[in-house]
């Protein structure tokens, strides 16, 4: 077999289990292969070949790294803020003291929580709506 037919295999086999792992970045790696098979195609010598897959199939899964990440961080930041994620954002909640630190407990939904003033303290008691949810706490701002 040529080596232009093994590596249009590999990259087959590649895709193949990306199939069954559902993962983008396998088929990042059967670009590389894809793209050594037509460097075989074109007569370029084994090592040639093997430099080429590794480094397409190597910048592919890096920028497809990066451009999760970059959307993961864009979603989060989003996230906190989004009233179609979070149903609690817009509630009403009561404060009955602040901390001069501008943080807070509340009790919301049956439960205590950790809240702190979207501002800059001190805060006045009294009602406030939530605004955002990072983690477990809860960003009020005055109503």
């Amino acid at each position: 077999m040529s080596d232009t037919t093994l590596w249009w295999i590999a990259a087959g086999m590649i895709v193949g289990l990306e199939l069954l792992t559902g993962t983008f970045y396998l088929l990042m790696l059967a670009l590389g292969a894809a793209a050594a098979a037509i460097s075989a195609q074109m007569g370029h010598p084994q090592s040639t070949q093997m430099l080429i897959a590794g480094v397409v199939g190597g910048v592919a899964a890096l920028g497809w790294h990066l451009k999760r990440q970059r959307s993961k961080d864009h979603a989060q930041s989003e996230g906190r803020a989004n009233p179609d994620l979070h149903l609690d954002l817009g509630q009403p909640v009561e404060v009955a003291q602040w901390s001069t630190d501008g943080r807070t407990r509340v009790h919301y939904r049956g439960a205590d929580w950790d809240a702190r003033y979207l501002g800059t303290p001190p805060a006045q008691s009294g009602p406030h709506r939530i605004q955002a949810i990072e983690g477990n706490t809860l960003v009020l701002a005055k109503i």
